[in-house]
């Protein structure tokens, strides 16, 4: 029983710290980036939830909620690009391909919130993703220094969403350890302009990337 407890401390840990800032599209305070985590690619093209949490960004953009979107996910091998897909996706629906900027070495929540912050100077934006994932999110994004809302994409509850679910279980003990450890990302690399330059592009008033 104690090691069941002692298992659960770390999801118990996140739900307390991060459900405050959880809100659906409608109310989700407005920021000027929202960041898209990746989630796995079905032949080439974003996998079903993925592809929600996607629809979920392009809608916050058509309501002025963000004014640019970092998707952000693995693109580890040249078979596989989640940032690329993702992009194709938006702009499919309507996100103009100069309000979305890549991030290629997004191979975890924490390389991705602090790639985020420190290669891409995100300090204010919204989070997208899964309604189980996204605590998990926040607490990494505030960790890296990103002042963060989250927006959780409800799912049915299939055998996905409860895999999803249980996965969260171990991946909260690795997010505590990133919490408290800090590691480097996999790659961090040069200081890169590409939100700042989005942001211009959609206000010429924008001159701090975290500001309105």
């Amino acid at each position: 029983m104690l090691g069941c407890v002692l298992a659960l401390l770390p999801s118990a840990w996140l739900h307390a710290s991060a459900s405050d800032r959880v809100r659906g599209v409608a109310d989700v305070p407005p920021a000027p980036v929202g960041i898209v985590f990746g989630a796995g690619l079905w032949e080439g093209r974003p996998s079903p939830y993925l592809a929600h949490r996607l629809d979920a960004a392009a809608e916050l953009y058509r309501a002025g909620t963000i004014r640019v979107v970092l998707v952000t996910g693995d693109n580890s091998r040249e078979d596989y690009d989640e940032p690329n897909a993702m992009r194709a996706y938006l702009t499919e629906r309507g996100v103009p391909a100069d309000r979305i900027v890549s991030d290629f070495a997004g191979f975890d929540t924490w390389d991705s919130c602090a790639r985020a912050r420190r290669i891409f100077g995100v300090e204010r934006a919204v989070l997208i993703s899964q309604d189980f994932h996204i605590r998990r999110a926040l607490a990494l994004c505030g960790a890296a220094g990103i002042d963060a809302y989250g927006v959780g994409v409800t799912e049915r509850r299939d055998s996905v969403w409860y895999y999803g679910g249980v996965r969260e279980i171990g991946a909260a003990g690795k997010a505590v350890l990133d919490v408290v450890l800090r590691p480097e990302p996999k790659f961090l690399g040069p200081r890169e302009e590409g939100v700042r330059d989005a942001l211009r592009a959609g206000s010429r008033d924008v001159h701090v990337v975290g500001r309105p």
